[in-house]
């Protein structure tokens, strides 16, 4: 799907409504919630937040927190909008919610608020598990919200960056949306890779005062992905 947020125009669609596993894109809603929550003032850009041995655990991809670490949480924020790090989206679903579960409940609920009907979360980071799906124009809605916050956008707009810069743990953030860099205008927003979802991408750019929002699920490789959405902008 593609949409002009200017004047709300679906300008492209196929199969926008076909419920699939979003993947990594999961964590557009898990940014939303958290970036809401520090809105409402239950966490804090400053916060510092320990990483707990669930976070530390998690597999796919990551920014390699230690159980007990304590990162700001807009290092973490980093993490997650930059290189997708599904410890780090734990680390802060659990500093919102307390646990996984009830954040998982507050992703839900913000898909009811916004009115979708394709979309049921059962974790915040994207990896594959029974009834966790979306559709394209989920996506796209859900991204049409996450975009109205400018600071997000100040982190998906990312190349690459370093976390723990000069400590012995400095870690190298290299943005998975390589349209940040190849795709003038494009400032977000989130890729996704599983086996049963393929490469999915929800993409934003920006040029003059036109913003696009553009959702590919389901393509069979990254470059695919990458030159449909570059042929759609």
């Amino acid at each position: 799907i593609f949409i002009d947020l200017e004047t709300d125009t679906i300008l492209a669609e196929r199969n926008a409504d076909t419920v699939i596993n979003p993947a990594s894109m999961t964590k557009i809603m898990s940014m939303l919630v958290i970036v809401e929550s520090i809105e409402k003032g239950i966490i804090h850009w400053d916060d510092m937040v320990t990483a707990s041995s669930n976070a530390s655990g998690m597999g796919g991809s990551q920014i390699l927190l230690e159980t007990g670490e304590q990162m700001k949480v807009e290092d973490m924020f980093k993490g997650v909008a930059v290189a997708s790090g599904n410890d780090a989206v734990v680390a802060l679903a659990e500093a919102v919610a307390g646990t996984t579960d009830e954040f998982v409940k507050m992703m839900n609920q913000k898909v009811k608020e916004l009115g979708l009907k394709d979309t049921n979360f059962k974790n915040p980071h994207g990896l594959d598990e029974a009834n966790h799906y979306s559709s394209a124009y989920d996506m796209a809605m859900i991204a049409r919200e996450l975009v109205k916050y400018e600071k997000v956008l100040t982190f998906t707009s990312i190349y690459e960056d370093y976390l723990r810069k000069g400590t012995s743990k400095e870690f190298w953030l290299v943005n998975t949306n390589k349209l940040v860099r190849f795709y003038n205008g494009v400032d977000g927003l989130k890729t996704g890779y599983t086996k049963e979802a393929g490469y999915c991408l929800t993409a934003t750019a920006k040029r003059n005062n036109m913003r696009l929002i553009g959702v590919i699920m389901g393509e069979e490789t990254s470059a695919k992905r990458n030159e449909e959405m570059s042929k759609m902008l």
